[in-house]
């Protein structure tokens, strides 16, 4: 299940295949080139496309045919519409708490126009439009968003998306609905091949739905003297918690808590104490749907000098009867209640 979904724009959410190739065509017409029909541009157009113009006009500067595309892609008798099952696909990863993004070769002006026009803008935590390649910068998108390339996906139509994703280190999946022919497409092999976002969007229902519980780890991290460590995450709906995550393969419990408190919070541990074992399925708390099956602990922070990593946004020390107060989440509170009826948090 994919945690993060970067998706291309042209071809891939929206339909503008038509109106390019119009404007692709009276750019060619400029300088006696003969028009491309719509089977011959699927075949021969790539990214980026300056590859594409230097092999059709090697000596004419990008810029002098940019300027004559965009006014004639803005006047363009073929209307852009957004694809099939592409507002559904994002209003699907907004209930499910998945993180999506833009990363498009497309005119910034034109893509943000076409954005607010079909009101999808509020789908994307962020947009990257006017990218020529975009391998220049699939690693920076994964560093500022912190996002895991394990957990994330991109989502194009073009044989450039598939080398894009894979020059990022993560899954690529590949729509028939655009630019370039299957055969074209099957030839650099992405990880997955779907005719359109509605088939993908049924796919990842069905893999979501089939997998197994996730175990995991987290502790009330005190200080031995009576404050305990709380952070704020947006993976549990912004509320109150403990640091922890999920076990590794090979990984024994409580290694894999020493790792994951000092990954999250920077902070090593000892004197840890086994307290209750929790299921937690589907929570409405937690950001998408899953089942967890969560080891809860009490340690002691060997030091209380706090390092945030990517995945909480603030961390506080508090006395037991303040964490309380705050808005926790279920498992949280649930674990502190039984904690201090155990006496099992020195004052």
């Amino acid at each position: 299940m994919f945690r993060n979904i970067i998706f291309d724009w042209s071809g891939t959410l929206v339909d503008d295949l038509g109106p390019v190739i119009e404007a692709t065509n009276a750019v060619l017409e400029k300088y006696e080139i003969a028009p491309l029909d719509r089977e011959a541009f699927r075949r021969v157009f790539r990214l980026p496309y300056r590859d594409f113009y230097a092999e059709l006009l090697p000596n004419i500067p990008l810029e002098e045919l940019e300027a004559h595309f965009r006014p004639a892609f803005d006047a363009a008798l073929t209307p852009v519409t957004v694809l099939p099952h592409a507002r559904e696909k994002l209003e699907w990863c907004s209930a499910l708490g998945i993180r999506t993004f833009v990363l498009t070769s497309m005119d910034t002006l034109a893509f943000e126009r076409q954005m607010d026009e079909f009101g999808l803008r509020q789908h994307f935590e962020a947009t990257y439009s006017g990218v020529l390649d975009k391998r220049e910068i699939i690693h920076q998108i994964l560093e500022t968003h912190g996002l895991d390339p394990a957990e994330t996906a991109f989502v194009g139509d073009m044989t450039h998306d598939v080398e894009t994703a894979r020059h990022g280190g993560i899954s690529s999946i590949a729509v028939l609905t655009g630019y370039n022919h299957a055969e074209i497409l099957a030839a650099v092999r992405p990880d997955i091949t779907v005719p359109d976002l509605g088939v993908l969007r049924t796919l990842l229902d069905r893999r979501r739905s089939s997998g197994r519980p996730i175990s995991t780890v987290g502790a009330i991290v005190h200080d031995g003297h009576g404050r305990i460590l709380m952070v704020r995450t947006h993976k549990w709906g912004n509320r109150w918690g403990i640091p922890g995550g999920k076990i590794e393969r090979g990984e024994s419990s409580t290694d894999a808590l020493h790792r994951e408190i000092l990954e999250e919070t920077g902070i090593y541990i000892g004197d840890i104490q086994f307290v209750l074992v929790q299921d937690s399925i589907d929570s409405p708390e937690f950001r998408r749907p899953a089942h967890f099956i969560l080891l809860n602990y009490v340690a002691r922070a060997l030091t209380t000098a706090v390092r945030l990593n990517s995945e909480a946004e603030e961390f506080r020390w508090l006395t037991p009867a303040i964490t309380l107060t705050l808005d926790l989440n279920q498992p949280t509170r649930i674990l502190l209640t039984e904690a201090l009826e155990r006496d099992l948090i020195p004052e």
